[in-house]
């Protein structure tokens, strides 16, 4: 009998303001990782890989050479094609989130203020899209 590895979901909550989601995660038969910070996601993926991210994310205007606290979460994410991001993010910036996903493809967007339906349809097509052989030309 084969023993089958946990999935392991990485959520990186830096500002909140939305419900507590890992009880949804668990329930979807995730391990979770919660971590405060963008600096804490990097130590912790040196160690392991998620197949799935729930990240905020934060326009920042201040920033010199990036304009979000995602760009270099998605940098590191390159190798690693199939890990798939969910952000979360305010509506006000879905503009300079689009510029982000022209460099850097999402698994799926979710507005603020955050519907747990929708967090968790994402979560079940992601589990979908990792059982399923991908296409050789994505």
């Amino acid at each position: 009998m084969s023993q089958v590895a946990a999935r392991r979901l990485l959520a990186i909550i830096e500002l909140g303001g939305y419900p507590n989601l890992a009880p949804l995660y668990k329930r979807l038969g995730f391990e979770v990782e919660l971590v405060s910070s963008q600096r804490k996601a990097q130590a912790w993926l040196k160690r392991q890989l998620p197949e799935v991210i729930v990240a905020e994310y934060n326009f920042q205007s201040d920033f010199r050479d990036r304009t979000s606290n995602l760009e270099t979460l998605m940098a590191r994410l390159q190798k690693h094609p199939d890990v798939k991001v969910i952000a979360i993010y305010q509506p006000e910036y879905a503009h300079k989130l689009a510029d982000l996903t022209a460099r850097f493809p999402l698994f799926a967007t979710i507005p603020l203020p955050v519907d747990p339906a929708e967090v968790e349809a994402a979560l079940t097509r992601a589990l979908a899209a990792g059982e399923s052989p991908q296409p050789a030309n994505r």
